[in-house]
């Protein structure tokens, strides 16, 4: 057995053994929120699976850097990973410098996840439709706010871009995460978010709060009864979120593949597309080198959109 294993490649020894040890699972938002529900889900799954605990670890701050960046100064030996989200890629454009380069201080692991954003308001905001909402805001400029789990996020990104196209006058309101921006929002502090399918379902069908608009092209089938931004009038709004799991840039691609292989294989298991499909996200994996190229065009593309849109740090 020893000459066995001697005659092996380092590498894939190495990864014959992987996980030897309890997995850190680094989510670089505060607990509650979209990212965060899904690592729950994943780091459950891979537990079971892979005979280890993947130990979910919240490090929020700064738009998701702070987290990312104790990731991309870790040990690429596959015991530190990272649950990104579109921010991972808006925040460059956001930032005037960051400590880590978003595509080569990572090693992709897959994508995970696809999901709409919604517009929600509080009950109380008499607007019953997307057109009364912008004309509530166009008619008391400054007066209606939209939080975001902080400056830079994909909620705050996605409140910008409908300020953008509408020209409605909200004011940003950035929280430290997405669940103490649910928490105002429900009790009337703020008026509007934008924000992540699991946030509204908890909400929107108790009447805590309504439910305006999805962004996406299409309706989800969570919330079929919700019209797309573009049906309600604002044409050009189109944005999904998606979250990925990456691991330190020179992480051996044998511990990759065999990460990758067990995320794509639960990830289509019926169980899990179930539980993921009740939490609001449409399961989405991907080879490393496909979601690699992918994002290098979503940094391009909301490199843009931050420009076009002129959204800035408060």
């Amino acid at each position: 057995m020893l000459a066995l294993l001697l005659a092996l490649p380092l590498p894939a020894a190495f990864a014959q053994g992987y996980p030897a040890r309890p997995v850190r699972l680094i989510v670089p938002f505060a607990p509650g929120g979209f990212t965060d529900v899904v690592a729950r889900i994943l780091g459950q799954k891979l537990s079971v699976a892979m005979g280890q605990q993947f130990v979910v670890e919240n490090k929020a701050g700064a738009g998701s850097t702070i987290g990312t960046d104790f990731v991309a100064k870790a040990a690429p030996d596959g015991y530190t990973l990272l649950m990104v989200s579109s921010t991972h890629v808006i925040s460059p454009w956001i930032y005037k410098s960051l400590p880590y380069d978003p595509i080569k201080s990572f090693t992709v692991v897959s994508k995970l996840v696809d999901s709409a954003y919604v517009l929600l308001v509080n009950p109380k905001v008499p607007a019953r439709n997307v057109q009364e909402f912008i004309a509530l805001a166009k008619s008391a400029p400054d007066t209606i706010h939209y939080a975001s789990s902080g400056n830079g996020s994909a909620q705050h990104l996605m409140g910008g871009l409908f300020v953008a196209l509408t020209g409605a006058p909200l004011k940003h309101v950035p929280y430290r995460g997405s669940s103490g921006a649910a928490s105002d929002l429900i009790a009337g502090v703020v008026e509007s978010s934008f924000a992540g399918v699991p946030n509204a379902l908890a909400q929107v069908p108790q009447g805590r709060l309504k439910a305006l608009a999805v962004t996406t092209g299409k309706r989800i089938p969570q919330l079929p009864d919700v019209p797309t931004m573009q049906e309600a009038g604002v044409a050009g709004y189109d944005a999904s979120v998606w979250l990925a799991l990456l691991a330190p840039a020179g992480t051996p691609h044998e511990i990759v593949e065999r990460l990758n292989a067990e995320v794509g294989r639960l990830m289509n298991t019926p169980d899990t597309r179930k539980t993921l499909l009740d939490a609001g996200v449409q399961p989405d994996p991907s080879t490393p080198e496909a979601m690699s190229e992918y994002m290098v065009q979503e940094l391009a593309r909301w490199g843009k959109v931050v420009k076009e849109a002129g959204i800035k740090l408060e």
